[in-house]
């Protein structure tokens, strides 16, 4: 079947105003070349699309299945204007970021930095969330792909390989895991924490581990802001376990020390997340090749 533009455009207004006169002034036509396009719609899908009722109208199952699917029409083409409006300001592409604050730490930058020397005229927005909010932003197209750990629930999303880090215990210089030269973590929970916060990829990854021990994680203060955990560790309120090399930057300033985690989880696998591969612009596919080779 060949589907009219327009005529979607109508019925998204319908379903939206739940009525015909609304939905006309809205589109600034005349309510029956509303009526018009509609009917001309349930004639070609086979199916009434509308229930009429006092009110005005509901959308019937077959109306819901159209309804989503225009709109993500709709989604496809304004990404595609967004794209092509780009190119003719000379610009080669708009790309929406969101990723967990250790690969913004670590790794993003210099795999950007990489990218630009091959296709300097991109643009980009890029986002410092926790892992669930990555994977949230990305299913509701506000980022055109996320980077967070594997172990975060993705979502229905298609992941690529990245990156891995790794997790180090940290602990003022005085403290006395820091004679050690690792630790496991059931040993490690013997002691007060800092803890991340609830939305974190890394609470999910330290729940897990303690359902499997049995075991709970005594958590003094909870923060998300890794230099906040870190300034805390300082001033004694207790230890952290965090990325090694988001730490490293703190461990002269703040006189911290980081002990190794001696656990295989301890090396984190991190991911590249999109809806779907196959309708990527060609710009966000280059990006998500070009970070997955990286790793």
């Amino acid at each position: 079947m060949r589907y009219d533009l327009i005529t979607m455009d109508v019925f998204i207004a319908v379903a939206e105003e739940r009525n015909l006169t609304r939905a006309a002034g809205r589109l600034h036509l005349a309510v029956s070349a509303v009526s018009k396009r509609i009917g001309e719609l349930e004639e070609q899908v086979g199916s009434p699309l509308l229930l009429r009722n006092a009110r005005g109208v509901e959308l019937t199952p077959a109306g819901q299945s159209v309804l989503h699917y225009a709109r993500q029409l709709r989604l496809v083409l304004g990404n595609m204007d967004d794209e092509l409006a780009s190119y003719s300001a000379g610009v080669k592409g708009h790309i929406r970021i969101h990723a967990i604050t250790s690969v913004l730490t670590q790794f993003l930058p210099s795999d950007l930095e990489r990218f630009l020397e091959s296709y300097p005229l991109i643009n980009f927005d890029i986002e410092e969330r926790v892992g669930s909010a990555v994977v949230r932003a990305v299913v509701e197209g506000r980022a055109d792909l996320g980077i967070f750990a594997e172990h975060t629930q993705p979502s229905g999303l298609e992941t690529r390989p990245y990156r891995q880090d790794q997790l180090m215990v940290v602990t003022p210089r005085d403290h006395a895991i820091a004679k050690q030269q690792n630790i496991s973590f059931k040993a490690a929970l013997s002691h007060e924490f800092i803890g991340p916060h609830l939305d974190s990829s890394l609470y999910t990854l330290f729940s897990q581990q303690e359902q499997e021990l049995g075991m709970d994680m005594r958590v003094r203060v909870r923060v998300s802001s890794f230099e906040c955990m870190s300034r805390l560790v300082a001033a004694g309120v207790g230890i952290a376990i965090l990325p090694k090399a988001v730490i490293q930057q703190y461990l002269r300033p703040m006189k911290l020390h980081i002990t190794e985690l001696d656990e295989p989880w301890a090396h984190r696998n991190l991911v590249v997340g999109v809806r779907r591969m196959d309708l990527l612009s060609p710009t966000v596919r280059t990006l998500v090749e070009h970070l997955a080779q990286t790793g």
